[in-house]
């Protein structure tokens, strides 16, 4: 096997120091383009064997700087005039299918015109099966794919051989997935490959990359960070972004779909020759599309894309996108990677941007081009998303990046790929224990949490393990494992995966033809008759079964499904920014002038939440006590410590009636007024409140039911059907409560648990919230609804966004408020003065 490795690199003809190939510098000469530097300085780390991370702006050519060392590969200059080897070269992992598939024509281009010996494919969950297995057996010279193929690649017998001359791995837009578990599965893929073709250089590329020194450890195996270059790209030309007010000037104060700007983003959309429309959910892409339709009165074709849609849907568009037969297009974070259309004249984002990276991946998309200026315009839904706005776009125009943190890999990705492991063949636990180990994700990883993850892929744990279905894999002498039947290799791929989606059901018509996917929650609230709105058409409802809707096409107004979670969180480093505007008063002089008396009134009447400070306001209102406190952590955290504080109300007597939150503020009621907000917030709620909350909730058995999935103890699909979410759920839970009685230390109730406060209760910064408290909480009574209260009381009962004209409703009830907070009170002032 390693001859045939030695024997391939021959046959491609790597050749280390040499100059940039002729047949490159003609082709760019040809173009009237230039080799930019830091395109030439990533052709001389791989010619000197290096990783390396390249950082650059969007439209600098980023993508074609990281295949230059493959172009360059299969040159004339340095292939020779024999023909290239057989196998593998180059592999290409995107987080998007579409991504791949962008790639894959626009590197089709250079490849054909300079005349490179060169076989491009793609691989996906969409590839049809017979061109996978062909894949396999004689794979192309570059492959593009997404992590989650790429493991189940690794899981053939034929990886040993197939990987075995593996060049270079380059890895786009790596900020979008190195600090979640799709990265843990990437990054154990990597340490496999690594295993498998020793010499492989990794390639990293990112325009939005925040702390460039942890991203070159995520590259580096053993944390070896000397050994990945850190490549920065030219400077690009500075985007030309505005915040888009209303006509008459003034934010609105509630709301996040900001449909007062239809009419104006129906000018931009006749105006430009392409727009791109971005909105933070699906649901949201949904409601905006329909939106601008009602308004299109001159019919322009305008598409939709999100994650929800069918690969024949999705598809369809970006072709008609890439034909530039769109005027505009409304789209979630599906298309804010990479996608590369150089027709696209303006950018619109709909909602608050939720951090600095994020608004220029968004913004990049506009004129892809590094020497022209992207434009784009922002669209607030409400006060403090104009503040959240112009943080961002301060951010960007000072070139800071936000970003995820690292954080340890999870323990259901590591049981997943050892299984991956085991499908291709024996492995020995020391040797596959020191390739994780190798991972900055699983360094922490020690003789005993091995032993418990192979324990569990095992025979699924002590609880378990007298069930013969559980029963994967075996030990043999000298520390050999291997599985216990072949047909577990066929159940795992079947089943393998880190993208866990909500319960689904497909949405199609009775002809066949489908629509993509909806929330079975939201399935199983319809009965035949009822319409609603999905894939830009109304539909009604004829059929339930199973796990398919179906529909036709409806001849009456319809409703819009709503999708749960998908919340984009607002960084903290954006927060940081927000609150630090908020006491910056020479600084409101910059916004608009009913924005400006919005915190004019407010630093009045009331207090500013400073850094450092958590500000809570109580007053009366609606015959009830309200407390708002203003955390700035987002709405995962806020949404977290609302079941937290009202649990403790309840537990003291306070007669609790609910919360709301939304990312800057969390709203409290009751019957009686909170007169020490500090006591609600002592750092022990996080020991005994918090962890009895997510005991008794469905937030633990959700969190279960995710890793039960991705550590293949669950399976969802069987051969020939697919388990409902109902059936899954079922499943997961009767096995949930077997462990929590009799193992509750197994290794996935760990796993559940770290799933359950990092990312479904954001614990972490709940945790800031609580030492803030801890050092500065300011108390302030009020007479009445303050000026920054405004915003989230009109978000009472209306979480997600309505449909008809409950709109109406929503502007009526925010200027009542914004009335009682803004209105003169010559008691008060006169006791300010």
């Amino acid at each position: 096997m390693r001859t045939r490795a030695v024997n391939r690199s021959a046959c491609y003809g790597l050749v280390t120091g040499m100059a940039i190939p002729a047949t490159i510098e003609r082709w760019f000469e040809e173009r009237d383009w230039r080799i930019r530097r830091h395109q030439a300085e990533m052709l001389d780390a791989d010619d000197a064997g290096a990783h390396a991370l390249l950082t650059a702006d969007t439209g600098a050519g980023k993508t074609l700087a990281g295949f230059l060392p493959t172009l360059a590969a299969f040159s004339p200059e340095r292939l020779g005039e024999g023909p290239p080897g057989d196998g593998l070269h180059t592999l290409y992992v995107s987080p998007l299918k579409a991504l791949a598939t962008d790639v894959k024509r626009n590197l089709l281009v250079p490849v054909e015109e300079m005349g490179l010996p060169i076989r491009i494919e793609t691989r996906s969950g969409d590839t049809p099966s017979d061109r996978k297995k062909r894949q396999r057996a004689k794979p192309p010279h570059v492959l593009l794919t997404t992590p989650e193929s790429l493991s189940l690649l690794i899981s053939y017998p034929e990886a040993a051989e197939m990987f075995a001359g593996l060049q270079r791995v380059v890895i786009d837009e790596l900020h979008a997935f190195a600090t979640g578990k799709r990265g843990d599965l990437l990054m154990l893929a990597l340490s496999r490959l690594r295993g498998l073709a020793p010499g492989m250089r990794s390639i990293g590329l990112s325009a939005t990359v925040s702390d460039a020194e942890a991203y070159r450890g995520w590259l580096a195996p053993w944390g070896e960070i000397d050994t990945v270059r850190h490549v920065t790209g030219e400077a690009g030309a500075p985007p030309d972004v505005t915040i888009l007010l209303p006509e008459e000037e003034r934010v609105p104060w509630g709301g996040h779909a900001a449909t007062w700007a239809v009419p104006q983003i129906m000018e931009q959309i006749r105006a430009n020759k392409t727009t791109l429309v971005f909105t933070n959910t699906r649901f949201l892409a949904e409601y905006i599309f329909q939106k601008l339709w009602e308004a299109n009165e001159d019919t322009l074709p305008i598409g939709i894309h999100h994650g929800s849609l069918s690969v024949e849907a999705r598809r369809k568009v970006e072709g008609a996108m890439a034909r530039g037969e769109l005027r505009a297009l409304v789209a979630t974070a599906s298309l804010d990677l990479g996608v590369d259309w150089g027709d696209i004249d303006c950018v619109i984002q709909m909602g608050a941007p939720k951090g600095s990276s994020r608004l220029l991946q968004r913004i990049g998309r506009a004129n892809h081009r590094l020497d022209q200026p992207s434009r784009a315009l922002l669209v607030p839904g409400n006060r403090f998303e104009f503040l959240e706005a112009q943080a961002a776009l301060d951010a960007v125009e000072e070139g800071v990046r936000d970003g995820d943190d690292f954080r340890p890999g999870g323990l259901d990705v590591l049981a997943q790929h050892v299984m991956a492991c085991a499908c291709a063949g024996p492995f020995q636990e020391d040797a596959l224990l020191s390739e994780v180990r190798s991972t900055l994700a699983y360094n922490w990883i020690d003789a005993e949490g091995w032993g418990r993850v192979l324990g569990f892929v095992e025979s699924g744990g002590y609880a378990l393990r007298a069930y013969d279905r559980f029963k994967r894999i075996t030990r043999e002498d000298g520390g050999w494992w291997r599985l216990t039947h072949p047909e577990h290799a066929a159940r795992h791929r079947l089943n393998a995966g880190i993208i866990i989606d909500g319960e689904m059901l497909t949405v199609r018509f009775r002809n066949g033809r489908s629509l993509g996917r909806v929330e079975e929650r939201f399935a199983a609230s319809l009965s035949p008759g009822d319409t609603f709105q999905f894939a830009g058409l109304d539909l009604e409802v004829e059929a339930i079964k199973e796990v398919e809707l179906i529909v036709r096409a409806a001849k009456k107004s319809a409703m819009i499904p709503s999708y749960g979670g998908a919340r984009m969180p607002l960084t903290t480093h954006l927060a940081d920014r927000v609150r630090a505007m908020l006491v910056d008063r020479p600084g409101w002089a910059r916004f608009p002038d009913d924005v400006r008396e919005w915190l004019e009134v407010q630093d009045w009447r009331s207090e500013m939440p400073g850094p450092g400070e958590l500000l809570v306001e109580s007053f009366p209102h609606d015959k009830r006590e309200y407390s708002v406190f203003y955390t700035f952590e987002g709405w995962n955290a806020n949404q977290s410590l609302g079941m937290l504080i009202t649990r403790r109300m309840e537990d003291r007597g306070l007669g609790p009636l609910g919360f709301v939150a939304n990312d800057y503020s969390l709203a409290v009621w009751g019957l009686k007024p909170i007169t020490d907000p500090a006591s609600l917030l002592s750092p022990d709620i996080l020991a005994h409140e918090f962890t009895e909350w997510v005991t008794n909730s469905h937030l633990l058995r959700r969190a279960f039911r995710e890793v039960a999935v991705i550590a293949g103890l669950v399976e969802r699909q069987q051969p020939g059907k697919r388990k409902s979410g109902k059936q899954v759920t079922f499943s997961t839970d009767l096995i949930f409560d077997v462990l929590r009685k009799y193992e509750p230390d197994h290794v996935l109730i760990e796993a559940a648990w770290q799933d359950a406060r990092a990312r479904m209760t954001d614990v972490g910064r709940l945790a800031d919230v609580l030492d803030r408290a801890a050092e500065q909480t300011v108390h302030v009574r009020l007479e009445r609804v303050s000026p920054l209260a405004v915003p989230v009381l009109v978000g009472i009962g209306r979480e997600k966004t309505p449909t008809g004209s409950a709109d109406d409703e929503i502007l009526i009830e925010a200027e009542s408020l914004a009335s009682a907070a803004m209105r003169a009170d010559p008691l008060h002032d006169e006791a300010r003065d």
